[in-house]
């Protein structure tokens, strides 16, 4: 049987959700909503799918919702479909505060309901390449460089941009973070358009984050400095490169030499994986590859992060 999925919220993002799952075998697009019903039948127009104005009217229709609705309205979408026991989606950052995501993820556990974030770079191919590569890093270094949007400003660029590196960061530096300094700067927005943070963790691994959204160029890279191993992944281009010290053990006192360069990447959209492994936890029961709980924690250093930057 096909897993039916709804869309709930079909702006610059939540069309993508659509054209990509109207096209996924095993996926019966149940349902596409959104408060601009113009919005909503533009879409379907093009990708198919019933149109529905309330997304509480899809309560018993789908098997899985993708809420894709500005972020100060995610816990009020999304728990009624948590409260019912159906898998959900929320794009990042999960919740506009700590507090509410924890709200989502207290209803998934107590419901049993599966419930994933959007943090979709941890999908992207070259990410998933690297991380068996990285194991304990010392130096991590992330630029996340893009130009003025049109959208998303009601967040500042630590919400919007840094907040996948964050997820990151969590995802590769098992221990906890120890320490935070950060500054930020609003150039064209009330919020912070530019903004920097230092890591410390416990582990003593030190992590430079940078993201803007004011800059001329895009750049989205991660360079990440082990003992005896060097990875740095190109976001955008979905490239990754790995260089290992190694060592002669044959010959005594022999001076290590660098050997690696590019890994073979297939390109594929993250967007895609990670609606791909979202249907197919639906389906198995499995966790999915970004959790709620992954999400909260994002937003919670997110969070931190913000207000070192704010004293």
């Amino acid at each position: 049987m096909p897993v039916r999925v709804a869309v709930i919220g079909v702006g610059h993002l939540g069309q993508h959700h659509v054209r990509l799952l109207a096209s996924m075998n095993g996926v019966d697009l149940a349902g596409i909503c959104d408060s601009n019903r113009g919005r909503a039948d533009e879409i379907a127009s093009k990708y198919g799918g019933p149109v529905f104005a309330d997304s509480r009217e899809l309560l018993g229709r789908v098997d899985a919702v993708v809420v894709a609705v500005p972020t100060i309205a995610h816990v009020d979408v999304a728990l009624p479909f948590l409260d019912a026991g159906i898998a959900t989606l929320v794009e990042k950052p999960i919740a506009a505060s700590v507090k509410d995501a924890d709200r989502l993820v207290d209803a998934a556990e107590r419901r049993g309901a599966l419930l994933a974030t959007g943090h979709t770079e941890r999908f992207n191919p070259a990410v998933a390449a690297a991380l068996p590569l990285i194991s304990e890093p010392r130096f991590i270094e992330i630029h996340r460089l893009g130009t003025f949007p049109e959208r998303s400003l009601d967040i500042d660029v630590i919400f919007d941009l840094m907040i996948h590196d964050l997820d990151l960061l969590l995802s590769v530096v098992k221990s906890e973070v120890a320490a935070i300094e950060a500054v930020g700067v609003n150039v064209l927005t009330p919020k912070a358009d530019i903004a920097n943070a230092r890591l410390r963790f416990t582990s003593g691994c030190i992590a430079n984050v940078t993201a803007s959204r004011i800059s001329r160029e895009r750049v989205r890279k991660a360079r990440f400095f082990q003992h005896d191993s060097y990875v740095s992944i190109d976001y955008s281009a979905q490239e990754l490169e790995v260089f290992r010290l190694v060592t002669d053990s044959m010959k005594a006192g022999s001076r290590p030499i660098i050997h690696g360069g590019k890994v073979e990447v297939t390109n594929e959209e993250p967007l895609r994986r990670e609606l791909r492994d979202f249907v197919d936890a639906v389906r198995t029961g499995r966790r999915p590859g970004v959790t709620g709980r992954d999400g909260r924690d994002a937003l919670a250093l997110a969070t931190r992060v913000a207000e070192t930057m704010e004293t």
